[in-house]
């Protein structure tokens, strides 16, 4: 009796918790893809990573100044895709070949280090997530990042992408981390300065645009973009 009650509530279990998944994940969809319409026409007011810094951190956050894409140079673009994403407009959002390889080189480490996120999933992370590297954050990263194609398309995620990237201690966006770095917008940076705004993107917390030299792979992405765009 009590084995075959055992294996009723077992067979309970496997047919109710593939719906309780499949349930989770259709409330996820729908708490991330109604945004997603709305910021096809309008900006976020207000984006994950900006709350979590808010009240974990209490950094307080520099004016934003939002550009449209065609107002942010061809150049700058081409570099920040160059270093960040080369494939982004032929992609559709996330590059399993890459997620693969960053998922050895963890193993390898023992912790979560690299992502292999592309600008979408980037941008993802930044609208909806937190910062703080787990494989659940980056599978949630994967969902959102294919409505986010499906939904906005390239330059639309681009535009939202450089608009609220991180770029220092309560710095979000390119024309902001301009102003706060150089005191002036981007438009006026000279190739130099933008090479270093650049650069500084993959790790804004740690470094400023002056002391690059002092880490590994932002001198390398230093040195790549002074040999591409100099």
């Amino acid at each position: 009796m009590r084995i075959s009650r055992f294996f009723r509530r077992v067979r309970a279990v496997l047919v109710y918790l593939p719906l309780a998944i499949l349930y989770i994940h259709l409330v996820f969809v729908q708490l991330t893809v109604i945004p997603l319409y709305l910021y096809k026409y309008i900006r976020p007011p207000v984006t994950g990573i900006q709350l979590y810094r808010s009240v974990f951190f209490r950094w307080p956050t520099e004016a934003q100044r939002y550009l449209p894409l065609e107002k942010v140079p061809a150049r700058i673009r081409t570099m920040i895709i160059r270093v960040e994403d080369g494939t982004f407009y032929q992609h559709h959002g996330v590059l399993p070949a890459a997620i693969k390889h960053a998922w050895k080189l963890n193993k390898n480490l023992g912790k979560p280090v690299y992502g292999g996120s592309t600008i979408t999933m980037q941008t993802a992370r930044t609208l909806f997530l937190v910062p703080e590297k787990s494989y659940l954050r980056k599978y949630l990263e994967v969902i959102i990042a294919f409505e986010m194609e499906w939904i906005l398309g390239k330059d639309r995620i681009f535009e939202l992408y450089l608009n609220n990237a991180e770029w220092g201690k309560g710095v979000y966006g390119i024309e902001a981390a301009s102003y706060y770095h150089y005191k002036k917008s981007v438009s006026k940076l000279s190739t130099e300065q933008a090479i270093r705004l650049v650069t500084l993107l993959s790790s804004p917390i740690k470094y400023g645009p002056y002391n690059l030299n002092k880490n590994a792979i932002l001198a390398q992405r230093y040195a790549y973009l002074r040999k591409r765009f100099e």
